[in-house]
């Protein structure tokens, strides 16, 4: 057996590991690494040089941080009370006050890792950022829920473009194309939660048309950015953007007609169609300034 401070140093290293194996949870890693990837790759395709590809990549993965932790800092009262076990906060892998420091903190790294890439690129990103942390901490429970996604979205690749050289604006199309994948984020994310959020008092867009109304718009902003990332830029779309346009509009009605008996087709198909939609976003990445 070890001695009292030999028990006493492993239980605090195993109580730090805990936190912050509590506080990765929290973040939602998924989204989080996901988004971030996404932007360091449209970087890159767009020309941006690999120092200002870190530095995008950063400013994103903090903002993406800062939004994550707070929203699972704020919904903490009301998970504990509905016993949505599997959150590191429900479970008690991480206080709600530590992850409240940890949001504010990402968020106050996020500023000036977004202001380093251009004034107007950064007021873009924090923008961004804003309307997630409005969501987060208001705009969910509304009517209004999906404006964030739309300015969240919308902001990721004019920050980029914003980003190159000479500071270009953002081609319409790509500023377009974003704001449509968030609004469809939004439907795909609350989707499989309808009911449990309904129960603990959220009513946000998709809750308010229900989970039949959901499902059947939940294709509509996917398939319509497939459109516009296909046909918005100068130039026939050619032979690729062709088969994605309808490659994405087929498995979007599959699963529509799919998800009425199996609820999970809907949310599939919803994804297949937004990996074609990025990989659209990507092959377009040199125009979209």
């Amino acid at each position: 057996m070890g001695t009292p401070e030999q028990s006493t140093t492993v239980g605090a290293a195993a109580s730090w590991a805990g936190r912050v194996g509590g506080l990765a949870g929290s973040c939602h890693p998924g989204p989080v690494v996901a988004v971030t990837a996404l932007i360091a790759a449209l970087a890159a395709s767009a020309g941006q040089g690999a120092a200002r590809c870190v530095l995008t990549a950063a400013a994103v993965l903090t903002g993406q941080l800062s939004v994550g932790w707070c929203n699972d800092a704020f919904d903490a009262r009301r998970d504990i009370a509905a016993g949505r076990r599997g959150k590191p906060v429900v479970d008690g892998a991480v206080g709600v006050t530590e992850v409240w420091v940890a949001a504010y903190a990402a968020l106050a790294l996020c500023v000036p890792l977004s202001l380093a890439c251009g004034l107007w690129a950064g007021v873009v990103h924090l923008a961004g950022v804003a309307a997630a942390w409005a969501y987060d901490l208001r705009i969910k429970a509304t009517a209004w829920s999906w404006a964030p996604y739309a300015v969240g979205f919308a902001a990721l690749p004019a920050f980029v473009a914003l980003g190159l050289p000479g500071q270009p604006w953002p081609a319409w199309w790509v500023v377009t194309a974003g704001a449509l994948l968030g609004v469809g984020a939004h439907l795909g994310d609350v989707l499989p939660d309808i009911r449990g959020d309904l129960a603990t008092g959220v009513r946000g867009f998709p809750h308010r048309l229900g989970q039949d109304g959901a499902r059947l718009l939940l294709p509509v902003p996917l398939v319509s950015a497939s459109a516009v990332l296909a046909l918005g830029p100068a130039g026939p779309p050619g032979r690729w953007g062709v088969a994605a346009l309808a490659v994405a509009g087929l498995v979007a009605v599959a699963g529509t007609v799919l998800g009425r008996r199996w609820e999970r087709a809907a949310f599939a198909a919803a994804v297949a169609v937004a990996v074609v939609d990025v990989a659209l976003l990507l092959l377009r990445g040199t125009g979209i300034a």
